[in-house]
C-alpha cells in the first residue's frame, strides 16, 4: 500500500474558517487498553508465558490456532489474567476532557479493541458511566487488528458511504496505526515510552502525549502531518 496524502477534517468549531474546503468528520475510534487507560504492558509477558509463546508470536493468531480443548483452556487463561489486571486500570490523563467535548460537539464514538468486553465494560463503567460508545467491537470479532475489518464493520454499523475514510482510528500500537491506515482512517497515536519510535512511521498520521490534545486539534481543524 503506498503512502496516501495526509488527511483534514473540517473544525468542529462551525465559527472557524475551513481553508482547505476539507470534509467533515463523521467519527471516532479508540482501541482500550494504552489509550483509554494507561498501558498495562506487564499483562502481555504474563500471557505469553502462560501459554508457552514467544515475543515474536501473536497472541490471539497463536490462540486461534489451537485444537479443542486446548483454544478453550489458552482463552480461559487469558481471560483470567485480564481479568485480574482490570481491577488496577487508570484512566488516561485528559481523557474524560476529550470524550466529554465529544459529546457535546456530537461526534460519534467507538471502540475496536483486541481485549474481551470484560475489561472494556470495567473501564466504561469505571471512567465513562453515560458515556455513549456503538458499535464495541472485541476479540470476539474475526479478524483482530491489525486487520482494518472491525474499523470498517464500524463505518457500515454507521451508515457510512465512504468507508471509514472520514474518520479517525486513536490507538496506542502498531495494530492500531495499521489497522487504521489500511482502513482508510485517519490516525492518531497517543505516545509512550512503550511505543517509542512509533510517531515517525508512514502510518502514524499525529501524534499526542495526552488524549485532550485532540481537543484544539479537532475544534480548529484536524491535519495529519506533512511528510510521512
Amino acid at each position: 500500500m503506498g503512502v496516501r496524502p495526509p488527511k483534514r477534517f473540517a473544525p468542529l468549531d462551525a465559527q472557524k474558517q475551513n481553508y482547505h474546503g476539507a470534509p467533515l468528520l463523521k467519527g471516532i475510534i479508540f482501541d482500550v487498553d494504552g489509550t483509554l487507560c494507561k498501558p498495562q504492558s506487564y499483562m502481555f509477558a504474563q500471557m505469553r508465558e502462560a501459554l508457552g509463546i514467544p515475543k515474536s508470536t501473536d497472541i490471539l493468531d497463536h490462540m486461534h490456532s489451537l485444537p479443542q480443548p486446548a483454544q478453550d483452556e489458552a482463552q480461559t487463561a487469558i481471560r483470567a489474567i485480564e481479568s485480574a489486571a482490570m481491577i488496577e486500570q487508570e484512566a488516561q490523563p485528559g481523557l474524560n476532557e476529550l470524550i466529554s467535548y465529544l459529546e457535546g460537539r456530537g461526534v460519534r464514538m467507538g471502540l475496536c479493541t483486541r481485549n474481551f468486553d470484560a475489561p472494556v465494560t470495567h473501564l466504561l463503567q469505571t471512567f465513562l458511566p453515560g458515556k455513549t460508545f456503538f458499535p464495541i467491537i472485541t476479540r470476539e470479532f474475526r479478524p483482530p487488528k491489525p486487520d482494518p475489518a472491525g474499523i470498517l464493520h464500524i463505518a457500515r454499523a454507521w451508515d457510512l458511504e465512504d468507508g471509514a475514510d472520514s474518520l479517525i482510528m486513536v490507538g496506542d500500537s502498531m495494530d492500531d496505526m495499521v489497522a487504521g491506515y489500511k482502513a482508510g482512517a485517519a490516525t492518531v497515536l497517543l505516545s509512550s515510552k512503550d511505543n517509542e519510535g512509533l510517531e515517525e512511521h508512514e502510518y502514524t498520521g499525529v501524534a499526542i502525549e495526552r488524549l485532550d490534545e485532540l481537543v484544539g486539534m479537532l475544534e480548529g481543524g484536524f491535519e495529519e502531518r506533512e511528510g510521512r
